[in-house]
């Protein structure tokens, strides 16, 4: 096995430089300067397709998954380097974003960011699963979202349902803390009446 635990017939070693990059996209000075501020390297390190992954077809909207490691100069990056990054380069990226010993696994799907808990590097794997390379793609993004399906749904509605569901239950949080320290019983009321309301359409 290879890096995160991949096939060794995956395996790539190909820096992508920076400079690279800012050239060939024109990015603008403001865009490289907060490049600049994030990451300091980044690797393809491993390329996933039916070349080099034998059991798993061609999907009909996915040919190629790249694994490109990123060396971040500090865990608190913004996510917009990540995010621009994932834009510029058309293809289907995994990243593996590097800091110190840790590593935290990101995907661009659905117009968002999806990321994964931080880990030990050492422990940082990526299971593959599917019989095609677009089940392996959605496969990996449920895996680092933690996004559970419910029936009937495609990826990107579960991904926008759960993004609803978690936007309710923060207003219904704020709103309870509001209603604990409210004086007045009709406030208090609406409050509640509010918070009922919007618990029956989670």
């Amino acid at each position: 096995m290879s890096m995160y635990g991949l096939p060794i017939t995956t395996e790539r070693k190909k820096q992508l430089p920076k400079k690279a990059v800012y050239a060939k996209f024109d990015l603008k000075p403001s865009q490289r300067d907060g490049f600049d501020v994030d990451v300091s390297r980044m690797d393809i390190v491993a390329a996933l397709s039916p070349a080099t992954l034998p059991a798993i077809a061609a999907g009909e909207n996915i040919k190629n998954i790249y694994v490109l490691a990123v060396q971040l100069k500090r865990k608190d990056y913004d996510s917009k380097s990540i995010v621009l990054l994932s834009r510029l380069i058309p293809q289907n990226i995994l990243f593996a974003l590097q800091f110190e010993a840790d590593t935290q696994f990101a995907v661009y799907h659905a117009d968002r960011l999806i990321r994964s808990a931080w880990m030990p590097t050492g422990e940082a794997k990526i299971a593959l699963s599917g019989l095609s390379m677009d089940a392996v793609w959605e496969n990996i993004v449920k895996s680092i979202g933690g996004i559970e399906m419910e029936q009937g749904k495609t990826l990107t509605q579960q991904i926008q349902t759960n993004e609803q569901r978690a936007k309710t239950l923060a207003q219904i949080a704020a709103l309870a803390r509001k209603m604990a320290s409210e004086k007045q019983p009709r406030r208090k009321r609406e409050y509640f009446e509010i918070i009922k309301k919007l618990k029956s359409n989670l």
